[in-house]
């Protein structure tokens, strides 16, 4: 499958480093075409401009600003997310990119006013992300990056896309053993991926 995978993590020495090499390691065993788009290395901004928020429905207009990106999205079979959770949410980079990326035309289409998934050719979606607390507290907040991952995106794709989401909870306690176990965890479930 071609799958492009989002990575969203501004430090190169960070464990999210370590997890981006075993994800695409784990991709290339399985014999998948990998698109790395990793957001921060190619400086991509996430703020939505007062410009292309007027033009957002203006289709085909509003893929001018990020054309490049959509293509990508577009040719892409498949999607691999791997991002820290932060303030229990996704970076807002990832978040921006939805914002400017997933415009009327290409993650939906209006029919009579009503958002139809456009996405239909995703058939997979993972998510791989870290939490600094345990996974108790991301749920008392109803873990909002899981949603975006298992509901949001596989909405877009029509329900059709299967999922799967791995997380590493509490992660400011864990263990240099809990780490390398969940990079060995990553690697394996991209190979069958």
């Amino acid at each position: 499958m071609r799958v492009l995978y989002l990575y969203a993590h501004p430090l190169p020495e960070s464990f999210h480093a370590a997890i981006r090499e075993e994800v695409r390691a784990g991709l290339r065993e399985g014999g998948h075409e990998v698109d790395l788009c990793d957001l921060y290395a190619e400086g991509f901004d996430p703020v939505l401009s007062a410009e292309e928020r007027r033009g957002y429905h203006a289709i085909p207009s509003n893929r001018a600003p990020v054309e490049a990106y959509i293509q990508r999205v577009e040719r892409a079979e498949a999607l691999v997310l791997s991002f820290p959770t932060w303030s229990f949410g996704l970076p807002a980079i990832l978040k921006g990119f939805f914002d400017r990326v997933f415009v009327p035309g290409v993650s939906f289409v209006l029919q009579d006013g009503v958002a139809r998934p456009n996405l239909t050719q995703i058939r997979r979606i993972a998510g791989i992300s870290t939490y600094g607390r345990p996974r108790w507290n991301a749920v008392l907040v109803a873990d909002p990056p899981r949603m975006a991952v298992t509901r949001y995106l596989r909405a877009l794709t029509g329900w059709r896309a299967s999922v799967d989401y791995h997380a590493l909870y509490d992660m400011n306690r864990a263990t240099d053993r809990r780490c390398s176990a969940f990079l060995a965890k990553v690697r394996r479930e991209m190979a069958r991926f």
